[in-house]
């Protein structure tokens, strides 16, 4: 991912690690999966997710940009293992 570019059919899994190193906590999970990150002012940021095996980059670049997260905080937390 060193192009800059947002993975075309992340797994899962593989992301929600990458938003857990971002500071997002899973509180649901059914259809959809809620998250959660509690902001140093003591805010919160909500996060929801559809809960399918892999992610468009499409879908990604939404959720990522409704979150205020940078594309590239998220590829370094991504390419993290």
């Amino acid at each position: 991912m060193s192009d800059g570019r947002l993975p075309r059919d992340a797994p899962l899994p593989r992301v929600l690690a990458a938003l857990a190193r971002l500071g997002f906590t899973e509180v649901r999970r059914g259809n959809h999966i809620a998250l959660v990150r509690t902001n140093p002012d003591g805010t919160r940021t909500p996060m929801t997710l559809p809960n399918h095996r892999t992610l468009k980059a499409s879908t990604l670049q939404t959720v990522l940009r409704q979150a205020g997260i940078p594309r590239d905080a998220f590829l370094r937390a991504y390419e993290e293992r």
